[in-house]
């Protein structure tokens, strides 16, 4: 409710979290003050599995699939106020630096049609050019940034708890 109050009042919200399962309350909150909103997802995952899709069964690796719909909030006990939520539509959601990838979520955003940049996108474009094709993506909507610190490579950001190599450095 915090962000969806003080995005009402014109305020920036600025929220700091220790996993990407905090983005189930920040976006929920931006998308109920402005439904059209833009979500770009810089992540090394894309926290898109569902409850039944998981092999973890963290939720830092769900967020999305509750925010998009493709979970229902009924399935995870005290997630039932995501029903008075307007779903994030797959078209406005745009992932950057993605390289750890489950084969279900892999498919599903490809069957799905949602604008994915991995690291081999930044290495060929760089990550100017890629992040102007993700903000074009996102075609001038209101904008929510998700940042994910495993979204850097290990050297420079170590103490990640889900670290994979290969990610964002200084280059």
């Amino acid at each position: 409710d915090t962000v969806y109050e003080q995005s009402s009042k014109g305020r920036f919200p600025l929220v700091l979290g220790g996993d990407h399962s905090i983005a189930l309350g920040s976006v929920a909150g931006v998308l109920r003050h402005r439904p059209e909103t833009g979500v770009l997802w810089i992540d090394a995952h894309a926290d898109i599995n569902t409850p039944e899709t998981s092999s973890s069964g963290n939720m830092h690796g769900m967020p999305l699939s509750f925010l998009t719909g493709l979970a229902s909030s009924d399935t995870v006990p005290g997630l039932e106020w995501l029903k008075s939520v307007p779903q994030l539509p797959f078209n406005q959601l745009v992932y950057v630096g993605l390289r750890d990838i489950d084969r279900y979520e892999r498919k599903f955003l490809k069957d799905n049609n949602i604008v994915a940049f991995t690291m081999f996108h930044i290495d060929k474009f760089g990550i100017g050019k890629v992040m102007e094709m993700a903000l074009d993506a996102l075609d001038s909507r209101p904008l929510h940034l998700s940042y994910d610190i495993d979204a850097c490579d290990p050297l420079i950001a170590p103490h990640t708890g889900t670290a994979v190599r290969g990610g964002l450095t200084y280059r």
